[in-house]
């Protein structure tokens, strides 16, 4: 059984900007201050974000930890109303994802998971407004969570298992994402990692970080897929001329 866990912003969809703009503003309403313009907030967790851009305007962790719940309580008020904002880019899908789901959600070898460094309010948020069902995901896993990314794919992987009732492998977990953290994240399970380059990394970029396969876009469902299930259609192969051996 595979675990396939997708990134939700710069992998399945675009938020246009909804996501650091309800951000920037409970910044400013909680702690005063949004912290450098330029910081990058991709592939990080939504605490993580908050402490990097709140120690960068001189705050220390103490203060942090005090307003954390706030704060976050506060982005997820704003959130709904920014990806509703016509003065800016409307949130979208990338290519290929519902169809890439779907068939995901087709196989009887695999669970279509999450796996993201939103909140799992923020996340749900989001999928939504680009018509994403969020109950299709049968477990995630949130910056809600852990405020660490590299925490996610283990309490993915144990939520799975418990709801299933099966054991998986780490080598059976799957990440999909569009950055290098996305790709080193499930490193210490033995995950395996996919990169696509719809986020702010190039193929190239990603490639440089050893995923088991990158791609353009999501949009070759049959490419991606095969590199989803590799291992799994290989065994099932081997079995089936196994099968077959022993009836001839």
């Amino acid at each position: 059984m595979k675990l396939v866990l997708f990134d939700i912003d710069g992998t399945l969809l675009s938020a246009g900007g909804a996501g650091r703009r309800a951000i920037e503003r409970a910044l400013v309403e909680v702690f005063g201050a949004t912290g450098p313009a330029e910081h990058r907030f991709d592939g990080k967790t939504d605490p993580q974000i908050v402490r990097e851009l709140m120690t960068l305007v001189g705050h220390d962790d103490a203060r942090i930890d005090r307003d954390m719940d706030a704060l976050l309580r506060r982005y997820l008020e704003l959130l709904p109303a920014e990806l509703e904002a016509v003065s800016h880019t409307r949130p979208s899908t990338y290519p290929g994802v519902h169809e890439l789901l779907d068939a995901v959600e087709a196989r009887p070898d695999a669970v279509l998971g999450l796996l993201t460094g939103n909140l799992e309010a923020g996340a749900f948020a989001k999928l939504r407004a680009v018509g994403i069902d969020p109950a299709r995901f049968v477990v995630g896993a949130f910056g809600s969570d852990h405020e660490t990314r590299a925490a996610l794919p283990a309490i993915a992987r144990e939520r799975a298992q418990r709801q299933l009732g099966i054991e998986i492998d780490g080598s059976d977990v799957v990440v999909i994402g569009d950055t290098p953290a996305d790709i080193a994240c499930g490193q210490s399970l033995g995950a395996r990692a996919i990169g696509v380059a719809t986020g702010h990394y190039s193929v190239e970029r990603l490639a440089a970080c050893a995923p088991a396969a990158v791609f353009e876009d999501l949009s070759d469902t049959d490419a991606v897929l095969r590199a989803i299930m590799k291992d799994a259609d290989r065994s099932a192969a081997a079995s089936r001329r196994a099968s077959n051996a022993q009836t001839g």
